[in-house]
């Protein structure tokens, strides 16, 4: 009899331990702010969603001409120039007169030539002055046309059997603020970088606009693979530390609630986060103000039971779950006046009651059992 009161007493503890660690772990989890902590969080959300999922590699680089649409403007005679039209950052047309140089040979006046410009461009550099001497080698102007311009991504040595021409990337610019430029792989550079351990992969982007300047900072989402369907949220959105990584859900339910919820993930790229699992379709997750509401003190909000009563418009238990009718009984008895002791604790001795229920029945069944065995010896 010992024994099984022992293992009765046991049976009991472990049930009310676990209704415990599990009200435990439901407040635990979850943050209630209220309408002027969610302001001051400033609070954003994100649905989790299937989507196609891109994988990259990214990399860094700059902006860079094209050198073959450099052009340089120079004098087909000696001698020395009498009129500059056209200065240093002055865009130019194909066949404008840019200077005029006087011969040097005899005449009165001496015969003059018209400079004319060579291409479409910009003047990035001048080297010539109202009086000065020419010949036929001096470079007066050189001209670039920047209408198209390359942007040059160093791509580690590893990633490159990854990525081939015709690759897809998004380009990102600082310098020009959040636009994303998307563009495709159109060459390799001719030879590799052995310090850095790069080879070039040149993407060719239109620069009608100007905008873009030669050694401009740049970085690249190269993409090499697309996946469908995948279950995705925002990097931003994941919180946490290697080993554990959570997200916070907005209840469902409750207003102003959220649940920090463990999840796996798996590949990323630089805006999403593929998640294997912790999480469904449809689930809304904290992007901005994730980092600061995993050190909001929940306390000072209200609290679970507060949210669901004004939510539900009835009373809940202290943990959230709902009243049982015993529950209910006893606390419009303590409205009244009217305590029952008996009943405030009555849905533990009704789980009490039935698991001691079950060990006598298992008792009985062992001493027929052992009442059968004798009989038959």
């Amino acid at each position: 009899m010992k024994t099984i009161s022992l293992l009765t007493s046991l049976l009991i503890s472990s049930a009310l331990a676990q209704e415990e660690a599990i009200d435990a772990e439901r407040i635990a989890n979850t943050i209630i702010l209220d309408e002027t902590g969610v302001k001051n969080l400033r609070i954003e959300l994100a649905v989790a969603e299937e989507q196609d999922f891109e994988s990259t590699v990214f990399a860094i680089g700059r902006i860079e001409e094209i050198p073959a649409n450099r052009s340089v403007l120079s004098s087909r005679i000696s001698g020395r120039i009498v009129e500059i039209n056209a200065h240093e950052g002055d865009m130019v047309k194909k066949g404008q007169i840019l200077a005029r140089v006087e011969s040097r040979q005899p005449g009165n006046p001496p015969p003059t030539i018209d400079l004319t410009a060579p291409g479409d461009g910009l003047i990035i550099t001048s080297h010539v002055r109202l009086g000065q001497p020419v010949e036929p080698a001096n470079e007066l102007l050189d001209i670039s046309n920047r209408s198209t311009i390359w942007a040059i991504a160093k791509v580690p040595e590893n990633e490159a059997s990854k990525i081939s021409v015709g690759t897809k990337a998004r380009i990102h610019i600082p310098a020009l603020g959040p636009e994303i430029i998307d563009a495709t792989l159109t060459r390799y550079g001719i030879n590799a970088d052995s310090e850095s351990g790069t080879i070039k992969a040149i993407f060719q982007l239109n620069n009608e606009a100007g905008k873009l300047q030669p050694g401009m900072r740049v970085e690249f989402s190269i993409i090499t693979e697309t996946r469908p369907n995948v279950l995705s949220v925002p990097r931003t959105a994941i919180q946490g530390n290697a080993t554990n990584r959570v997200v916070y859900v907005k209840d469902f339910d409750l207003p102003n609630a959220f649940i920090k919820a463990p999840v796996v993930l798996g590949t990323r790229n630089e805006e999403y986060v593929e998640v294997i699992g912790g999480l469904f379709p449809g689930d809304e997750v904290v992007t901005h103000g994730s980092y600061p509401l995993s050190f909001a003190d929940a306390s000072k909000g209200p609290s679970l039971k507060e949210a669901l009563d004004a939510a539900h418009g009835h009373q809940h238990a202290e943990d959230g779950s709902e009243l049982t009718p015993e529950q209910l009984a006893a606390k419009k008895d303590e409205a009244t006046g009217d305590h029952d002791h008996e009943a405030h604790g009555s849905t533990k001795v009704f789980m009490i009651y039935s698991l001691l229920v079950t060990i006598a029945l298992l008792i009985c069944l062992q001493m027929l059992w052992k009442n059968r065995t004798t009989s038959q010896n």
